[in-house]
């Protein structure tokens, strides 16, 4: 049970159109636990989505580098609930296969998995981050490599975003979602 409950419908109209806005068209079940229970303060919500919808949909990483970053974060973290969420829509949509989707929860997740070295590269660089909360020159001599200071700066914010969203999850007791994808057993 999370330790703030989620709101439940009806909801009123302006939360109603908010939570709508926070989900993709077409979606069939109710908004995700994490973004009703985020609605208990709706200007936070508001505030809150600007960052996250920007990151999601309007980024400038590529779709499949976006969600092994949030990956790796979210196993690192232990945040089943948003890997979760993640592998069972969004990583899948940008081409992540299932062997990578697991490595991403794996300790030594570069030996496990044929990464693009620009994988490889983002995969160290959430590690260095997680571990020290700095990245060493070397690590972002690798990233330079592959990414230019704009796509280097949204590494960095989507990184500390999805800490901040697994802090957020983590931290409320939030139960998988019953179409998430499970989080593999270590």
């Amino acid at each position: 049970m999370p330790r703030i409950e989620p709101l439940t419908p009806p909801y009123p109209a302006p939360i109603d159109q908010a939570l709508r806005r926070w989900m993709p068209p077409g979606v069939t079940h109710e908004p995700l636990t994490l973004f009703r229970v985020l609605h208990r303060n709706p200007e936070l919500a508001s505030r809150m989505f600007a960052l996250g919808a920007g990151l999601l949909g309007h980024g400038l990483l590529p779709a499949i580098d976006r969600e092994i970053i949030i990956a790796r974060v979210t196993a690192r973290t232990g945040c089943a609930y948003e890997w979760g969420a993640h592998a069972a829509t969004l990583a899948q949509q940008a081409g992540l296969s299932q062997e990578q989707l697991q490595a991403t929860t794996d300790i030594d997740v570069a030996a496990n998995t044929a990464w693009l070295p620009r994988h490889a590269a983002l995969l160290n660089a959430v590690d260095e981050l997680h571990d020290t909360a700095q990245l060493s020159q070397p690590a972002w001599d690798s990233l330079g490599v592959h990414y230019e200071d704009a796509q280097l700066l949204e590494f960095l914010v989507l990184a500390g975003w999805y800490r901040t969203i697994s802090y957020l999850a983590n931290g409320l007791l939030l139960e998988e979602e019953p179409w998430g994808a499970p989080f593999p057993a270590q």
